[in-house]
């Protein structure tokens, strides 16, 4: 599997003002993966943007799969630049349709009242969990001849379960989890960068956390699961070359659609994003 740099994958193409093109990754799913759709949404959004405007919100719609073998197009409209706050409308296209909505609102840095109520949970240092990868290697020969192929793919983003979840061995859970999280790759601090690969990493075992309670896994072939709308808030400027604990947790399941909400602490305890995600869980009746 050659070196691959998730830096590369959220670095667009510029064809013309207001539209760019991305390349897309296959990482073994049956869809092309939403957190790259959502990285380079808000790559493309940035890139119409003076540097001092920074994210602090996006709000995003999954309209139709997208096919992982093809390129991404962008289009980017220009809704509003105010003395404070930016707004852009992000179109993802692919084959003539459109694919994925995301608007997205930017900021000039400005103090403010400042608090913080959520309270990171106590939980292993991130150390001394096993990242996900080693599972997935040791288990190579249960997967699929495309995920064998994909494996590598997954590897920009070390990702670490507490508590890790087994997807051949599903069992009834709590709809909590915990995830460890950073870049392997130097962002040298480039606050652009590191939103959009957060935003990247924030789809990562999200929505499966909604699964947990019935026991159900991710793989089993009779669920249909996809990402409805996903929308992320940017509380502090942050270092995702350093740990990052994501808190996923899902208060609600039913009329075949799943919610999940999530919170990334720093090492320090400190807020610096939340998420929000509604998906579709669909079972499908087996055939006699």
């Amino acid at each position: 599997m050659p070196d691959v740099k998730l830096v590369e994958l959220l670095t667009l193409e510029k064809i013309e003002q207001g539209l760019f093109r991305g390349q897309s990754w296959d990482l073994g799913f049956r869809t092309l993966f939403g957190g790259q759709v959502m990285g380079q949404a808000l790559a493309a959004a940035q890139l119409t943007l003076p540097d001092d405007r920074v994210a602090h919100s996006f709000h995003s719609y999954f309209l139709l799969p997208g096919d992982a073998n093809q390129p991404v197009l962008f289009d980017v409209e220009n809704v509003r630049d105010g003395r404070s706050f930016s707004t852009r409308r992000v179109k993802a296209i692919q084959n003539g349709k459109n694919i994925f909505y995301m608007t997205a609102s930017f900021q000039s840095p400005e103090s403010g009242l400042d608090h913080q109520y959520a309270q990171m949970p106590k939980v292993p240092e991130p150390e001394s969990v096993e990242p996900d990868i080693k599972f997935y290697e040791k288990s190579i020969g249960d997967m699929s001849l495309r995920m064998r192929e994909a494996i590598g793919y997954h590897r920009p983003i070390d990702i670490r379960t507490v508590q890790a979840i087994d997807p051949y061995k599903p069992q009834k859970l709590e709809p909590l989890r915990y995830i460890w999280m950073k870049a392997h790759e130097a962002l040298s601090g480039n606050i652009h960068l590191n939103q959009t690969m957060l935003a990247y990493a924030s789809d990562y075992h999200f929505l499966g956390t909604c699964l947990q309670p019935h026991g159900i896994s991710v793989r089993n072939k009779n669920l249909r699961m996809a990402t409805i709308d996903h929308a992320m808030w940017f509380h502090h400027p942050f270092d995702f070359n350093d740990w990052l604990l994501y808190c996923a947790e899902s208060p609600f399941t039913g009329s075949s659609r799943g919610l999940v909400r999530g919170q990334f602490f720093n090492r320090e305890g400190k807020l610096v994003a939340s998420t929000m995600q509604e998906g579709l869980m669909r079972q499908i009746e087996e055939k006699s």
